[in-house]
């Protein structure tokens, strides 16, 4: 859009939107600017076809579920997996990190308030006696990883407009945790306005649009807009490891998966877990119609969740989706230019927007009153050559921090970290008590400096003399 100010108002006129600039007249000059700049962020095209299509009388189109299957997967060894194969796997990725070609990527707009945490989620601390943040675990564990291969990784993490000062500045005062500051990279992502339910674009102030993210999905066009993949084909990069920030299991730079992705010659490459019991609220790898999909948990029905294999008595949508992909650069390009039908589909959620009224003052809904749209990552699985699924262990890669208490929780996931740690020292024959859990009745930590997966742990460890006795607050690194 146009950034002259008459020319950006005129634009909302023509396009039914001139209430956005309602108010403009009674606001001093630097409110004003501030009120063009996020006006000019907007594609009224876009929001005139969402609005359309997804404020329909009948609402956003329901979920086609004709031809759906549940979709195949490569299991691990110990699940019937081919060891051979898992081995070539990551001799393949080992090969690509050592020659440059992998770069991480974190998801990490978002707040900690869901944790009753008032920051950035990935300044949030996790670990159980060091208390590390979330960003100082993934930036340890690229460190290692870089180390381990001999080639320094570069990092990309995708911010929002609402915590990137603060991410920034968190990562100056730690000196970027060892981190050259120069592969380390920052870039907002994109923001949409909300809308009320006939269409029109809300106010949060009078003179503030009411944004918001435009979805994990939004990541991929953020890439291409601030310059990453560019950057990416300077450094020789092809592919991108894509894991969000709430997940401090997560192996962020796993070379069998990045050598299953190369192998098989797939565009976006995903990992699974079993689900843990029918209504688990995880999305479901399916196929459809030949392609790979994702279906979110509220749309799958409690029948297919439900239905079981009569041969094995496992649930039959079993896979369920952990928001861990390895990405194709050049795939990432094209679904970020959106031509040829690649364009990632909006999604529609209803939100109590506070707001304005016709005369300026504030109005709290208590009841949804608008529109947020959103993208989801998953949805350009369908899109991509060779979509390909492994199998992961849950505690090896999943123990995200959600919620301040219960399920996927500081605490849970404290004792996730913690299960880890045990079998880790376990499986290279320390002596560690634990319950039939896996959870050690000692306080133990390991830093990804020391081991970031089992192998460099167990690397590290046969270099300790004498091996440390396993007590109450040990801490390796």
């Amino acid at each position: 859009m146009a950034t002259n100010p008459t020319s950006i108002i005129e634009a909302f006129q023509r396009a039914g939107q001139g209430q956005v600039f309602a108010f403009y007249s009674q606001l001093d000059a630097a409110a004003q600017q501030r009120l063009l700049s996020d006006a000019a962020e907007i594609d009224l095209d876009e929001i005139a076809r969402l609005s359309a299509t997804l404020l329909a009388p009948s609402g956003a189109p329901a979920v086609n579920l004709d031809g759906l299957a549940p979709a195949p997967y490569e299991p691990l060894p110990e699940n019937g997996g081919n060891a051979a194969d898992w081995a070539r796997a990551k001799t393949a990725g080992e090969a690509a990190l050592r020659a440059g070609r992998v770069a991480a990527f974190t998801v990490a707009g978002g707040q900690g308030t869901r944790l009753g945490y008032n920051g950035p989620k990935g300044t949030f601390p996790v670990t159980p006696l060091k208390q590390k943040t979330l960003f100082q675990v993934f930036a340890e564990k690229i460190r290692a990883a870089g180390l381990r291969y001999g080639r320094p990784i570069h990092w990309f993490i995708m911010t929002s407009h609402a915590n990137h000062d603060a991410t920034e500045a968190f990562f100056k005062a730690h000196a970027h945790f060892g981190l050259d500051p120069a592969r380390v990279h920052f870039f907002r992502q994109g923001r949409m306005p909300a809308v009320d339910l006939n269409g029109k674009i809300l106010l949060e102030t009078t003179g503030g649009i009411a944004m918001s993210p435009d979805g994990h999905g939004g990541s991929l066009r953020a890439l291409a807009r601030s310059g990453a993949l560019d950057l990416m084909d300077r450094e020789g990069i092809d592919t991108l490891s894509y894991f969000q920030v709430d997940n401090p299991l997560v192996r962020g730079i796993d070379p069998s998966f990045i050598g299953w992705h190369l192998l098989r010659g797939s565009e976006m490459s995903s990992k699974m877990v079993p689900k843990a019991y029918a209504g688990e609220k995880v999305g479901h790898f399916c196929v459809q119609d030949g392609r790979l999909v994702v279906v979110e948990y509220s749309d799958l029905p409690k029948a297919l969740q439900d239905e079981t294999d009569p041969a094995t008595g496992r649930l039959r949508y079993i896979a369920g989706s952990i928001a861990i992909h390895v990405l194709d650069t050049k795939f990432i390009r094209r679904v970020a230019a959106g031509g040829d039908g690649l364009a990632l589909p909006f999604h529609r959620a209803d939100k109590k927007i506070p707001t304005v009224d016709a005369s300026g003052a504030p109005v709290k809904p208590e009841k949804p009153n608008g529109v947020k749209f959103e993208m989801f990552v998953f949805d350009a699985i369908p899109f991509a050559k060779n979509a390909f699924v492994i199998e992961t262990r849950r505690a090896d890669d999943f123990s995200p921090v959600k919620n301040a208490e219960g399920l996927d929780s500081p605490k849970t996931c404290r004792e996730d970290q913690l299960r880890q740690f045990a079998r880790w020292l376990k499986a290279n024959g320390a002596a560690i008590a634990t319950d039939g859990t896996g959870l050690p009745s000692a306080a133990v930590e390991v830093s990804p400096l020391f081991g970031y997966d089992e192998d460099s742990f167990a690397d590290s460890w046969k270099k300790l003399t004498p091996k440390p006795a396993v007590a109450e607050g040990l801490y390796l690194e």
